[in-house]
């Protein structure tokens, strides 16, 4: 990582937050004072989706999943610890795709879970089928 300052997306207010490399979790959002980021993995939804992706300068990985899916329930907890592995460096976000039809549609998901590596507001990686935490990180790490 470089010394530049992160744009992070408040999850609560969507406000963009600047950070410095090094204070991800102490950081607050300056409009809401919430915290901007932390370790586990983000619910995003709508226009919360399209925020985060294209204003945040951290890397988002998205796990686009379906609460009835076997494989999804499975990789959940897996993804959660990815996300303890990958912080601060990496967001990790889900989408429930029976709940978010347009954005599944959008990026042509035809398969839960499908992740989606996005970068500087582009996707620049992408896989389907369930994994573990490990695989997971080495994934994310590898694709960027």
């Amino acid at each position: 990582m470089t010394n530049e300052s992160h744009h992070i997306v408040c999850p609560q207010c969507r406000a963009i937050n600047r950070v410095q490399p090094g204070r991800e979790s102490q950081a607050t959002c300056g409009k809401c004072k919430s915290k901007v980021f932390e370790n586990q993995p983000l619910e995003l939804v709508g226009p919360t989706f399209d925020r985060h992706i294209a204003k945040s300068t951290l890397p988002v990985l998205v796990d686009f999943y379906s609460p009835s899916c076997g494989p999804c329930l499975m990789m959940g907890p897996e993804f959660a610890k990815a996300a303890e592995t990958l912080y601060p460096d990496v967001r990790l976000a889900k989408v429930d795709t029976s709940a978010e039809g347009a954005i599944a549609s959008r990026f042509g998901i035809q398969a839960v879970p499908t992740l989606i590596l996005f970068n500087g507001g582009r996707e620049i990686a992408r896989q389907s089928g369930a994994m573990g935490a490990k695989d997971l990180v080495n994934w994310t790490r590898s694709s960027l």
